[in-house]
């Protein structure tokens, strides 16, 4: 998420008498639906104060002509990718072939995807879950289904009933791992001009909230113990943490390698 400091500075610039000094308050809270509603987003006054928070972050990137979608409050992939371009920090996808030879040779390096794969957002097939999903950002969504490359379909299917069968439904809604934070998604690389893996729907993201891009194994739930045979699965499959390899962006697993 964007830092208070900065929410807050774009709150006062927008004519609101706010605090700017990092703490978020309640004060803080009414500013936000108030220029929300007076911007005429007036589903705002029904919104909880976090939803708010997230739309002015919304309002606030789309005002330095980032593309966030429409102006929902939801924390969906659009507004996840905008936080990339906000926080402008590129990161290496090129490491040393020492660094990797680790990563077994299941799936292509990332500079090969496109003669692996073929063209972006083609070979599509609908992967039917072992186990029901919900969309990270719109919980009443229910899946059982989304559209991943033909190719990486069984690999993932594989992957996602041997962690049904590990962690059993109670155990896996517990863990959060049935928050879908999607697949296919032809868009560019952090803050780049090369394509994300999402592009040929071969990465997935998992319980993007408690595993945001920049968290490290301080913060992000998927570096917990817990988590270690679900990763396990797909690391069996020959798919590429980056939480475990770059310690960044642990939601995410990609059949392709670094």
């Amino acid at each position: 998420m964007i830092d208070n400091r900065s929410i807050q500075n774009f709150l006062a610039a927008a004519g609101r008498a706010v605090a700017v000094d990092g703490q978020w308050t309640a004060a803080h809270d009414t500013a936000a639906r108030a220029y929300l509603i007076a911007a005429g987003h007036d589903k705002a006054s029904g919104w909880t104060a976090a939803r708010c928070k997230v739309a002015v972050q919304q309002c606030l990137m789309a005002s330095v002509g980032l593309e966030v979608g429409p102006i929902d409050g939801l924390v969906g992939p659009t507004f996840r990718f905008a936080l990339e371009q906000w926080q402008n920090r590129l990161r290496d996808v090129t490491p040393l072939p020492a660094a990797v030879a680790h990563q077994p040779p299941v799936w292509p390096r990332q500079a090969d995807v496109p003669a692996f794969f073929g063209p972006p957002g083609q070979n599509q097939v609908m992967l039917q879950l072992p186990y029901p999903m919900v969309l990270a950002w719109d919980l009443s969504t229910r899946i059982n289904r989304f559209s991943i490359h033909a190719k990486v379909a069984e690999s993932a299917r594989r992957a996602l009933t041997r962690a049904l069968d590990h962690y059993g439904i109670k155990r896996i809604r517990e863990l959060r791992l049935d928050r879908f934070g999607g697949c296919l998604n032809q868009r560019a690389m952090r803050g780049g001009t090369n394509l994300s893996m999402h592009s040929w729907g071969i990465a997935i993201d998992f319980d993007p909230d408690r595993n945001q891009l920049r968290w490290g194994r301080d913060r992000a739930f998927m570096a917990r113990a817990d988590y270690a045979p679900f990763l396990d699965f797909w690391a069996a499959e020959g798919w590429v943490s980056l939480g475990r390899e770059r310690n960044y962006d642990w939601m995410h697993v990609q059949a392709a390698r670094l």
